[in-house]
């Protein structure tokens, strides 16, 4: 929530809570510290969280943690396989990393606006501090990167060089006189997968974000709750299915990848 006495205009607190603790001249290199601390500090959770379920996993009556992981394990191990069709496995952990990890990164939205960067601000002398990672386009098409480049080298791997180029030539039109058109067509769709995949996810919890941020710069501190809690709840279902989206996705996009047409 906004600290009370708060000096900042309502835009400047807005302007504020959308700039990243930065390091760099704002160019390319630039490198967003506060959503790599955020998005390892998450990432450490998952692995923490799923490391303790595995030591005190047991085959008689399981605790409440080992059903969590239980469920989450199963839920993406069906849907793996309803949707791969091929035999890799890489797909079912990295499918459940992905899921797990921004589903984590998504919930970080739900932490109250001021509750982590007033105190960073006024007792550490941090200037900025977004705590969403997913809200960062650079961290969401990193992830995309990550796996257009797995659909690559899986596209090369079973189909070979040859196979991958005559994919990309001789689709949909199998004529060599539509080779120019087949190729601005293929390679536009290969490069709009991971661009779709990582903006998407940025522009609905950016959005999220957004509208927390103008419930907090326009409401008075001791009555944000009357806003922020019924978007909340809303946004439970938003996180959830961009995490789950994602995954799909991704478990699509390998899929693919992994069909030998010729």
């Amino acid at each position: 929530m906004a600290a009370p006495g708060e000096a900042l205009t309502p835009s400047g607190y807005i302007t504020h809570h959308l700039t990243n603790l930065a390091v760099g001249d704002g160019g390319f290199w630039t490198v967003h510290i506060d959503s790599l601390i955020f998005s390892a500090l998450t990432g450490l959770l998952f692995l923490w969280v799923f490391r303790k379920a595995a030591k005190s996993a047991t085959s008689g009556v399981p605790g409440k943690l080992q059903c969590f992981v239980e469920i989450l394990v199963e839920f993406v191990d069906t849907n793996v396989k309803d949707t791969f069709h091929g035999r890799n496995p890489l797909i079912a952990p990295l499918a459940l990393t992905i899921f797990c990890w921004i589903l984590l990164m998504n919930i970080m939205d739900l932490v109250p606006i001021d509750f982590l960067p007033y105190p960073a601000e006024h007792w550490l002398g941090i200037p900025y501090l977004k705590v969403v990672p997913t809200a960062d386009v650079n961290i969401t098409m990193a992830m995309a990167l990550g796996v257009f480049a797995l659909m690559i080298y899986y596209s090369i791997k079973v189909k070979g060089i040859g196979g991958f180029a005559k994919e990309l030539a001789l689709h949909p039109f199998n004529h060599p006189v539509m080779i120019p058109f087949n190729l601005l067509l293929e390679v536009v769709s290969l490069l709009a997968k991971p661009i779709s995949l990582g903006m998407r996810l940025f522009g609905n919890m950016f959005a999220g974000e957004v509208v927390f941020i103008l419930i907090a710069a326009l409401m008075p501190w001791w009555a944000q709750w009357l806003g922020s809690l019924p978007w909340a709840i809303f946004h439970i279902l938003v996180i959830t299915i961009q995490a789950f989206v994602f995954m799909m996705l991704t478990i699509v996009y390998l899929s693919q990848a992994h069909e030998d047409n010729h």
